[in-house]
This record gives C-alpha cells, structure tokens and sequence, in this order.
C-alpha cells in the first residue's frame, strides 16, 4: 500500500459505518443524494432521513472522500475521489485479514468476488 493511501486509511478507520456504507455505493458509481438515499435504504430495509445522510456527505467531502458537483440548481453530483476508494480498500483489506483465515474461507471469498463480476 502506498504513503497516500496509509494516510487515507488510516482517516478512514475514523469514520462511521454509515459513512462507509456512503463511499461503499458511490465506488460504483457518481450518484446524486437521493440515489444514494435509496440504496442506503434498501441496504438498511429502514427509511434513511435527509438529516442523517446530507451531513454525513458533506462530511465526508470535507474529509476529502467524496468530491461533490453541481449538476443542476437544485441537484448535486457525489463521486468517490481517489482517497476514498483508497478507505473503501483498507476496510475490504482489514476485513479479509480477519474473515480469510484458512483455504475454505478463502474459496467463499473467492466466490462472493466472482459473483460480484458475473453480475
């Protein structure tokens, strides 16, 4: 792991598991705040109020995880930023090192990836 993305992990180890779950969607890709609204919810299977996840976005652009535009007057834009995948990648790491610790786990795991890309 490289000095850039140490430092971003270790800001990364502060931060929520809301704010996680945050940069966890937007790694897939650019979304506006109600899209990332929905599937917070549908992960949650609960309502995910306005008050919650717009001050943690702003939170996490101030933290410099996600990068926000303007896409029109009344909608903005977030994207993952380059320190954002790199805390999104220390989480998977941290949680592999713990999770994989012997060949059978490491076949789930193996699986759960290649399904993740057939899909």
């Amino acid at each position: 792991m490289s000095e850039a993305q140490a430092v971003d992990g270790s800001k990364a180890r502060d931060l929520t598991a809301f704010q996680r779950h945050i940069l966890t969607i937007l790694a897939e890709e650019p979304m506006y705040g109600l899209a990332i609204k929905r599937e917070l919810e549908a992960y949650y299977d609960d309502e995910v109020n306005h008050g919650r996840l717009y001050p943690n976005l702003d939170d996490l652009v101030e933290m410099g995880f996600v990068a926000k535009s303007e896409l029109d007057k009344r909608t903005n834009q977030y994207e993952l930023t380059d320190a954002g995948y790199a805390a999104v990648l220390d989480q998977i790491q941290w949680s592999l090192e713990r999770v994989v610790i012997d060949e059978d786990r490491a076949a789930e795991v193996r699986s759960i990836v290649d399904d993740a890309l057939d899909s």
